[in-house]
């Protein structure tokens, strides 16, 4: 008889959406049937949408492909990423529920030490729902953790911790190289194996992954753009960068914290980094310009929603960065559109009367 605490109850399965990009068949989900079968998947189909997309039976999913973005979005459908894993942000718009959990088609299910299979949802979920610790670094790292607290000289003040908007895992195997470190370490692997869960301090950005990747979407839904890349753009590969540089000033601005560190999943597959610096190489030249307009970037008080966050934040793109190339102009643009979608979408969530209702 299996062991009940072996196989535990699945966590906010009405609650969470679990969004997938993808260009082929998602025989992957067969090695995570055992912790995705009970919740709602959301695969957001790139490329050719006259592709046929197999899905293994027994999953609860809806599939969008880009006849579908145009429908639904109708002219902003232009905000989306074409050819690109960017386009899963779409999944994130279209979703209902609370929080969402985003994986590339090419991350499998890893082992811990002993050998177990890492449940990584639930250790997202653990995550999202434990307060973080932006305003003060607590040594022992996550406080709230079983076997850990507050380390002596921790102000008593700040232990209530702040609510948690993003849980960003990490990887064995392939690490999530740029495409130099690609090219000098071919054959470099992550085999170290971290315990540990850390909130990244206020102030402080981070390279955000989107392959393993949670969210509160009510807290930080309408921030988690993943921006314009792939086809008919200059960059690519710096969606989900772009998204965690946006969302870390938001959530620095609101008071909300990032945690970084478990789970880890198995990335089966390393890039080309030969196409991935074609892709890159503008993106490795503009982001000595991109840090320091978002470390020295400041949200006037009068930003209480992400929506006028993010609306605040596009001007100051367009504004500071325009220059540096016309591509900032066109992402200032499309970050408007992406808000302006995202209420017509998600009326009650909306900062206003003007959003239009769902177009869906």
């Amino acid at each position: 008889m299996a062991d009940p605490a072996a196989t535990p109850i699945p966590l906010l399965t009405d609650q969470l959406d679990i969004v997938i990009p993808t260009i082929r068949n998602l025989d992957f989900l067969e090695m995570w049937r055992p912790f995705f079968q009970h919740y709602h998947l959301i695969i957001v189909q790139d490329g050719d949408p006259s592709k046929v997309i197999k899905v293994p039976e027994g999953f609860d999913y809806e599939l969008y492909n880009r006849n579908d973005i145009n429908r639904i979005l109708g002219p902003k459908a232009s905000c989306i990423s074409f050819k690109d894993s960017a386009c899963r942000c779409f999944g994130y718009m279209v979703s209902k529920k609370k929080y969402i959990y985003t994986i590339d088609d090419d991350c499998f299910v890893a082992k811990d030490p002993s050998g177990k299979d890492i449940n990584a949802l639930q250790q997202h979920i653990k995550n999202l729902l434990c307060p973080s610790t932006p305003f003060f670094f607590n040594t022992l790292y996550d406080p709230y953790r079983e076997g850990a607290d507050f380390v002596r000289g921790y102000p008593f003040s700040l232990r209530e911790g702040a609510p948690t908007a993003v849980s960003h895992g990490l990887w064995l195997n392939i690490p999530d190289y740029d495409a130099p470190t690609q090219l000098v370490k071919p054959r470099e692997r992550n085999t170290r194996y971290v315990d540990a869960v850390l909130t990244i301090p206020k102030g402080t950005l981070f390279p955000m992954c989107g392959m393993n990747l949670a969210f509160d979407r009510e807290l930080i839904g309408p921030a988690m753009y993943f921006g314009l890349m792939g086809d008919g753009q200059p960059i690519g590969r710096y969606d989900d960068m772009w998204a965690g540089w946006c969302i870390k000033v938001i959530c620095d601005h609101l008071g909300y914290g990032v945690k970084t560190g478990l789970p880890y999943i198995w990335h089966s597959k390393a890039s080309n980094p030969f196409v991935n610096l074609k892709k890159e190489y503008k993106g490795i030249y503009w982001q000595e310009e991109l840090i320091p307009f978002f470390q020295a970037a400041v949200l006037p008080k009068e930003c209480t929603t992400v929506q006028k966050c993010y609306i605040e934040l596009s001007k100051q793109v367009k504004a500071k960065l325009g220059s540096l190339d016309d591509y900032f102009l066109k992402l200032a643009d499309a970050m408007v559109t992406w808000v302006e979608a995202w209420d017509e979408l998600n009326p009650s969530g909306a900062d206003s009367a003007e959003a239009k209702g769902p177009g869906k």
